[in-house]
C-alpha cells in the first residue's frame, strides 16, 4: 500500500512540476498562468516529492527506501510525460 501511495504522490508532484512550465500551461490550458501560480505549482511539486521521500524512508529505511523512491519517481515521471504527449496528440490542431 505504501508503494501505491508513494507512486500517486510522485505522479501528482510531477504533474505539478510539469504544469509549472509555460509550454505545458499553453498546451493543456491554452494560456500561461501568472508567475505566482507557476511558482506555487513548482513549490507544491517539490514539496510532494519530499513528502514521498519521507514516506518511503520512514517505512523502509534509507537503504531500500532510496531505491524504491528512485523507482517511484522514474515511473511517475514517465506517466506524466506520456500523458502530456497523449494530450498534445489528441488536442485539435491550432493555427498559429
Amino acid at each position: 500500500m505504501m508503494h501505491v501511495l508513494s507512486l500517486l504522490i510522485c505522479v501528482a508532484a510531477f504533474a505539478a512540476l510539469a504544469m509549472a512550465t509555460d509550454r505545458a500551461q499553453s498546451d493543456v490550458l491554452g494560456h500561461e498562468l501568472p508567475a505566482a501560480q507557476s511558482k506555487a505549482l513548482r513549490s507544491a511539486g517539490w514539496g510532494l516529492l519530499l513528502a514521498s521521500l519521507a514516506l518511503v524512508v520512514s517505512v523502509q529505511g534509507w537503504g531500500l527506501g532510496l531505491v524504491s523512491y528512485s523507482g517511484h519517481t522514474s515511473f511517475a515521471a514517465g506517466v506524466v510525460f506520456v500523458a502530456l504527449i497523449v494530450h498534445q496528440r489528441k488536442a485539435p490542431r491550432r493555427r498559429r
